[in-house]
């Protein structure tokens, strides 16, 4: 790892021209860095510092530019103070360098910031909602809103207006000011920070204090799409897409919506309905499932019951591996049979070697303990209590051999 002793100004080009996609920089150190950790593997590293660099680094919500620097692929950009630090995969000489920005991602970044930058706005300003946070994600960005719930016509309501700004094509520049001359401007959110702060202003709608990097106008962010609203704490956090990201989800939900309605055998403006009696038809059926399995487990309760093991101590033990049953009989059969005086069920289901373990209250055993050795002879995952435990081999295969040891520890 390296150790620099000294420090040095990094000049952000990105500040001025976030359309910058060459540039050239002096490279002032290249030194070892920490391995790091990507999807092929753990690759070697360099940190190098330039004297000036159009490189964004992860700041602000917003991930950090890729490209290269020369012929090394630059894999961060770190902002350490007044330096920018380029993480990159080979070393690189001192001297003149080339640095080449990958753009696509560069601007899909500007759409989603800028878009963000007008969807806070105007939650704040037709609501009273502010944004207390920004994540820009790979598929999806997030903002956290404090205040009321954005009800469903909130969310539209600011997606509406968000996007008739960028049908405007409004201006989007920047604006250098101290904290106070930003505040009599009516920044939306005040800054602690004293010196010359930078500022992104939306033309007749936003003024927000941000280093990030932004498109010209509102019309080039293309679309907002808000797509979903969570709790997250004391927040409410609202997921959304701009631009390339908003038109490539938007049809990929209208082809889901077109496959799902197919498969229904309706029309897409049917589907909601559709899916909606498919859904009261799905709880009709398990209803009608739950009760008749109820009426199978006190029968073949009943049944097992009378053919069960008598132990020296009176305690009937109702053992078995169910073959070929629904998996949700397992829990009311268990349960039907504990109802028995002195009786407890050990049962399994061979397919899935799921495990329920039942008594009655007036058996003394603890089934707790019991489950405890049997997973350690047959690993597992479960739990439960003294007369009721439930759980799942890791091998289905030792359903058999499970239950014939917890047979062994009742009759011992």
């Amino acid at each position: 790892m390296c150790v620099r002793l000294w420090r040095m100004t990094t000049r952000r080009l990105y500040y001025d021209d976030s359309y910058l996609q060459n540039f050239e920089g002096r490279v002032i150190s290249c030194l070892p860095a920490e391995p790091v950790h990507g999807s092929s593997g753990t690759q070697a590293a360099w940190e190098v510092l330039l004297d000036q660099t159009a490189f964004y680094p992860t700041s602000g919500g917003q991930p950090n530019d890729s490209g290269l620097l020369g012929e090394a692929v630059v894999l961060e950009v770190r902002d350490e103070e007044d330096e920018i630090v380029h993480i990159v995969d080979r070393e690189v000489e001192l001297g003149i360098v080339n640095g080449c920005i990958n753009w696509p991602r560069r601007f899909d970044h500007m759409q989603q910031h800028t878009g963000q930058h007008l969807l806070s706005a105007m939650f704040l300003e037709r609501f009273g909602l502010p944004t207390v946070s920004f994540h820009l994600g790979a598929e999806i960005c997030t903002i956290d809103l404090r205040g009321d719930e954005p009800t469903r016509e909130r969310l539209l309501g600011a997606q509406r207006a968000a996007n008739q700004a960028i049908f405007e094509d409004r201006a989007v520049g920047v604006r250098y000011g101290t904290r106070e001359q930003l505040e009599r401007l009516g920044v939306r959110k005040r800054v602690e920070r004293e010196g010359l702060l930078r500022a992104i202003e939306i033309e007749s709608a936003d003024l927000q204090p941000c280093g990030g990097t932004h498109v010209k106008s509102t019309g080039q962010i293309g679309l907002i799409l808000v797509r979903a609203c969570s709790k997250v704490r004391q927040d409410w956090r609202v997921e959304f897409a701009c631009g390339t990201r908003a038109e490539r989800l938007a049809s990929d939900d209208f082809a889901r919506d077109c496959a799902v309605a197919e498969g229904l055998g309706c029309g897409v403006a049917e589907l909601e309905e559709s899916v909606g009696r498919l859904v009261a038809e799905r709880d009709a059926h398990f209803k009608s499932l739950k009760a008749t399995l109820q009426w199978l487990a006190e029968a073949k309760a009943a049944q097992m019951v009378s053919g069960a093991t008598v132990l020296e101590d009176g305690t009937r033990v109702v053992e078995a591996v169910l073959r070929e049953e629904h998996p949700e009989l397992l829990l009311p059969l268990a349960t039907e049979i504990a109802r028995t005086e002195r009786t407890v069920a050990l049962l399994a289901l061979g397919e899935t070697g799921q495990l329920v373990f039942a008594k009655n209250p007036g058996v003394g055993k603890d089934l707790a303990a019991l489950l405890k050795i049997v997973l350690a002879a047959h690993p597992g995952k479960g739990g439960g209590n003294r007369d009721f435990v439930r759980a799942k081999l890791a091998d289905a295969r030792g359903s058999e051999s499970a239950i014939e040891l917890a047979r062994r520890l009742l009759s011992s």
